[in-house]
């Protein structure tokens, strides 16, 4: 059932969408199976975009854009629900994340949202947000795994990312999460879009104490994405992008070669399965 059925207000951006699909599905007098034959699409399918449990993909909008005759309607809703329920000051990066071609990203104590597992991430929520309900933790979790999306498009970025040696050793959950999330970053490696480093503790002082992201585009400007406690910060300062950029370089140098760097989360992931 849609979570926005009965005046409940959507809790994600693909309950939201859903609610709108129902809405004109039913004033055009079709039933779940006949929209979905009309966009080609199973019966099953209509029935999870309708009820929130799964993001409606940038065709069946289209689809749902012609049935309906309401061009462009459905592509932008879906636009907005891929943004839905998350921070205005983590907007912008969102935005800017999926139109970039290279994601340059340095993780000082826990993984990167991007590669993070559903498990991991519910377990990083309820630490920082113990008070909130499990259907606004679910949402949040559901919106962190949407970003996986950039990485699925036709030329998707580069991704890069050099983890510290603390997000591998910090047990975040059980151990067979833990062992879940490092197995997944295992996995994430074998794409050609995806390079892994780690700065081991070996390497002493880092020259970076916090995360940030570097965000590259075809036609510039760069920009940095730096978390902090409250929020985290957009900086487009070409001479900030500059000294962070070189910060960056000298993350890489100082890590493991990409090999090494894998054999040594395979090691660790055994660790947890002890």
């Amino acid at each position: 059932m849609s979570e926005a059925k009965e005046g409940q207000e959507p809790t994600s951006g693909a309950a939201f969408l859903g609610a709108e699909v129902r809405t004109w599905r039913l004033q055009a007098d079709l039933s779940q199976r006949e929209l979905g034959l009309k966009a080609n699409y199973g019966q099953q399918y209509v029935a999870k975009v309708e009820a929130g449990e799964r993001l409606a993909s940038p065709e069946f909008a289209d689809a749902c854009d012609r049935i309906f005759g309401t061009p462009g309607t459905f592509a932008r809703l879906r636009k907005r629900a891929s943004q839905f329920g998350y921070p205005d000051w983590f907007v912008p990066y969102v935005q800017l994340e999926q139109q970039a071609t290279g994601i340059s990203n340095y993780s000082a104590a826990l993984v990167m949202g991007m590669l993070q597992t559903a498990e991991y991430a519910r377990e990083v929520f309820q630490a920082v947000h113990s008070r909130e309900s499990m259907n606004k933790i679910d949402a949040k979790v559901e919106r962190r795994l949407r970003r996986r999306e950039v990485m699925k498009k036709d030329t998707p970025p580069l991704l890069w990312c050099v983890l510290n040696e603390a997000c591998l050793r910090t047990a975040v959950g059980r151990p067979e999460v833990m062992h879940a999330q490092l197995a997944h970053l295992l996995e994430e490696a074998e794409s050609p879009h995806i390079t892994l480093q780690v700065l081991p503790f070996a390497v002493g002082a880092p020259p970076a104490a916090e995360s940030f992201t570097l965000l590259t585009f075809d036609e510039g400007p760069n920009v940095a994405y730096a978390d902090t406690a409250m929020a985290g910060q957009l900086i487009d300062s070409a001479e900030a992008v500059a000294n962070a950029t070189a910060t960056y370089d000298r993350l890489r140098a100082a890590a493991l070669h990409p090999d090494q760097s894998l054999a040594m989360i395979r090691r660790v992931m055994e660790e947890y399965a002890r």
